[in-house]
């Protein structure tokens, strides 16, 4: 007597299939879920300083504790905005034609805020 198997190779195939697309789903998944978590894990330790100055100016906001320094130009309007500085005290300076004319030490970051530093320079008040 022969069986017929042909209905079994068909299951099997139509379930290998449905395990292929079920992982490349779940790989999908996964991937946005670990990109969601890197930008909120990002806003979630960090800050930011903002602010008007001379409008191109260069802006440096520098780590009381650590040193990390990052800087910014003030826009034709005089705002800047320095984003994405981890939570610490900072000394913001502005400088001109590379030497140092204004500091506001003690400036602290608090996680997902934004300080308002404003410099007496300044072209643009709000």
């Amino acid at each position: 007597m022969k069986t017929n198997t042909s209905h079994l190779n068909n299951r099997s195939s139509r379930r290998n299939a449905f395990s292929v697309r079920s992982l490349a789903i779940a790989a999908v998944i996964g991937i946005c879920g670990v990109a969601g978590s890197a930008a909120v894990y990002a806003q979630a330790t960090a800050g930011k300083i903002f602010g008007t100055a001379p409008a191109g100016e260069t802006i440096y906001a520098k780590s009381v504790t650590t040193g990390f320094k990052r800087h910014v130009q003030a826009d034709s309007k005089g705002r800047y905005s320095i984003g994405a500085l981890p939570v610490g005290v900072y000394t913001v300076t502005l400088e001109k034609d590379g030497n140092p004319i204004e500091k506001h030490p003690n400036v602290g970051v608090i996680v997902g805020r934004g300080v308002k530093v404003d410099f007496a320079d300044s072209a643009a008040k709000e």
